[in-house]
Formats: C-alpha cells, sequence, structure tokens
C-alpha cells in the first residue's frame, strides 16, 4: 500500500500561511520557515498592540482634559473627584471631545465640579 501523502491539503494550508505573510518584505514572505515565523510573531504583536492602543487613547484623553483643566485654573485630578462628587458620569473622551469642540460646555462642567469641591469643604 503506498504511504499516504498530504498533498492538496498541505497545499491549501501553506496558502493560509502566505496570505498572512503578505506585505512583509523579502524572505518573510516568500521562504516558510520565515513566513511561518513572521506570522507568529506578528499575530503576537497584534494581540498585544490591541491592548496597547486603548492604554495609548485614554492617555492622550487625560493629557487633553488636564490641558483644558490647567487653563481654567484646577488640577486634572480635583475636576475628576469634583465630577463624581456633583454626579455628573462623562467619560474621559467625551470630557476630551467637549473641552476641545465646546469649550463653553466645558466650562460648566467645571464650574459643577469646583461648586461640588467647594461643597464638600463647607461641610
Amino acid at each position: 500500500m503506498p504511504r499516504a501523502q498530504k498533498g492538496a491539503a498541505r497545499r491549501q494550508a501553506k496558502k493560509r500561511w502566505f496570505a498572512k505573510a503578505k506585505g512583509n518584505r523579502g524572505a518573510r514572505r516568500t521562504q516558510w520557515r520565515r513566513v511561518q515565523e513572521a506570522v507568529v510573531k506578528g499575530g503576537t504583536y497584534a494581540y498585544r498592540d490591541r491592548r496597547t492602543v486603548k492604554r495609548d487613547y485614554r492617555a492622550l484623553w487625560i493629557t487633553r482634559i488636564s490641558a483644558a483643566a490647567q487653563e481654567r485654573g484646577i488640577q486634572y485630578s480635583r475636576l475628576i473627584n469634583g465630577l463624581k462628587l456633583a454626579s455628573i458620569a462623562l467619560n474621559r473622551k467625551m470630557l476630551s471631545e467637549i473641552a476641545i469642540h465646546d469649550p463653553e460646555t466645558f466650562d460648566k462642567i467645571v464650574e459643577q465640579a469646583k461648586a461640588a469641591l467647594e461643597a464638600k469643604q463647607a461641610a
């Protein structure tokens, strides 16, 4: 009985790997072993960086809010604390957008946060 070989199945499997390696340069898209290494490493980076992107955006929003708050004479941490005391539930992304595109509304939000902080200190 002849030895069974994978044939078409192996070719299709390799084709899928080579498709994932598309866009790489040199051996990383032409040589089977280098393709495997590139695809595995690329998958590792993709998994890691899906989380890193979220972290980076949050840091950007905080930086923007902090700069806008400093212009209005309040620290970022005190602003966030004041918002919690005033029961204003806005996430950092929305606060950042408001600070950039609608400064008047951001002024009102800051005033409410300051008032809540003062009320807490008075109590």
